[in-house]
């Protein structure tokens, strides 16, 4: 009787698992903790709170005013004691203050890999399209559309390709689509498609070796301006090296990816295939140092500007310090680089807001709870005069517990959605929440469990 009754809960528990969750409404916001198991003294070379994960994954978050709402994707998970992955949707109605009970676009059935969250991008008819990031071959990603306008409730599949670190644009002329293939190591792709459904082949875009025969890898990070121009920053890994990451480049397109120039005009040949080239905006493997993209914006001109982290090396700990914030921007005339401040590891990741009189920048810059770890605790940086010079003006969070990681900026974003990110234990497994802020310093934390359809964030002192 014991036999058969351990037997019964195995297959009752076998069950769950195979079940597939996808179109299905979960009982609140429960974000994903991982870690890559690649220890060091310090630490992993990342692990925590990871929901909001990566930095190549853009955008996470979009305003739509036609419906005063923000909708947001990130990688959650089952259960406080889980790392079953889910990639989800949620929204924040701006009227009523409240978020929806999220859904699952696509269950990734037992997969824990944050590398397989989710990007997001909302047509010009309000459909809602969530691009689901697979890894290179062994994981295919998915593009999945919202059945109705301006709805989370249910999606439906539209494709399934190798495609990695998705970042789709909805541009005047269509949709565009930044990703990488793992072709080489780590390669920078693009494509296009009218109307989401018929879309052109994948074109190279991107791939650095430093000889003849050797591999090629890059990261990157981009956005779109004033509806036409598509520009991406990148780095470029040494014979595909993700751990030796260097240099920095900048292209875009202002006519759906049929011709690209650097920013001041140059054509460029693609694929772009050598070091030394017109778009190459830094030499940083001449100075021994690592490049970590985070965000890039453009200002009310068309003038690009990157955030990234820079340091001496992929270890976490002492040895890599100092990790310098770094914004390089193009001024009109030239490209600068000015320090904005530093924190104690290379996967803290932030923000770069520019408006008119105003640029900012919202991430984990001060020391939190747990030293030489993904994260802190979060701080807003200003700048009055275009970048050139950065002030601390207010901390978000203080005495937390867990370490706050990866603050994502929606697009067109609308107080006091005006960031969203989550919290966990930078070297062990934890639970971890996701919350949301505003540039007075204000926050709220999305339920953790939730009994009704919508309920209303709590506000956190």
């Amino acid at each position: 009787m014991r036999y058969l009754l351990i037997l019964l809960i195995f297959i009752s528990y076998s069950s769950a698992k195979c079940q597939d969750l996808s179109n299905k409404k979960i009982n609140g916001y429960r974000g994903i903790w991982f870690q890559l198991n690649q220890k060091y003294e310090h630490g992993d070379k990342y692990s925590g709170a990871l929901s909001t994960y990566t930095a190549k994954h853009v955008p996470l978050a979009i305003y739509s005013k036609e419906v005063n709402k923000t909708f947001f994707v990130y990688g959650g998970t089952t259960a406080e004691n889980a790392k079953y992955l889910l990639c989800m949707i949620g929204e924040f109605d701006h009227k009523t203050g409240m978020v929806s009970k999220p859904t699952v676009v696509y269950d990734k059935k037992g997969v824990d890999d944050p590398h397989d969250n989710p990007s997001l991008l909302i047509d010009k008819e309000g459909f809602i399209w969530v691009f689901v990031s697979g890894r290179g071959k062994e994981r295919l990603g998915f593009k999945y559309k919202s059945k109705k306008r301006y709805s989370i409730d249910a999606f439906i599949q539209v494709t399934e390709e190798e495609m990695t670190y998705p970042q789709p644009w909805y541009t005047d002329y269509g949709f565009f689509h930044f990703f990488t293939k793992y072709t080489g190591i780590r390669q920078l792709y693009y494509e296009t498609s009218k109307d989401g459904k018929v879309w052109t082949e994948d074109k190279l875009l991107a791939a650095i070796p430093v000889n003849k025969g050797e591999n090629s890898g890059h990261y990157q990070t981009s956005n779109l301006f004033n509806g036409k121009v598509v520009g991406t920053f990148f780095n470029r890994h040494p014979n595909g090296v993700v751990d030796g990451r260097t240099d920095l480049y900048y292209v875009q397109s202002k006519d759906f990816g049929n011709t690209w120039t650097t920013i001041d005009a140059i054509p460029l040949t693609l694929p772009i295939k050598e070091q030394a080239n017109p778009a190459r905006i830094i030499d940083y493997a001449g100075q021994n140092k690592n490049v970590y993209m985070k965000d890039m914006n453009f200002d009310a001109n068309g003038n690009p500007a990157c955030l990234y982290i820079r340091s001496n090396g992929h270890t976490p700990g002492p040895k890599s310090a100092p990790y310098e914030w770094c914004v390089t921007l193009w001024n009109g005339t030239s490209w600068s680089t000015t320090v904005v401040t530093t924190s104690d590891h290379n996967y803290d990741m932030g923000s770069l807001y520019i408006s008119k009189d105003n640029w900012s920048i919202v991430g984990p810059t001060e020391k939190g709870p747990q030293a030489w770890g993904v994260g802190g605790e979060i701080a807003i940086w200003q700048s009055t005069n275009n970048g050139e010079t950065w002030k601390k003006t207010k901390k978000v969070t203080k005495n937390s517990k867990r370490s706050h990681s990866y603050v994502r900026r929606p697009v067109n974003y609308k107080d006091p959605f005006s960031f969203f990110w989550s919290d966990g234990h930078s070297h062990d497994f934890s639970k971890s929440e996701l919350y949301f802020g505003n540039f007075k310093g204000k926050k709220w934390k999305l339920p953790y469990y939730m009994q009704e359809d919508y309920e209303k964030p709590k506000k956190v002192k």
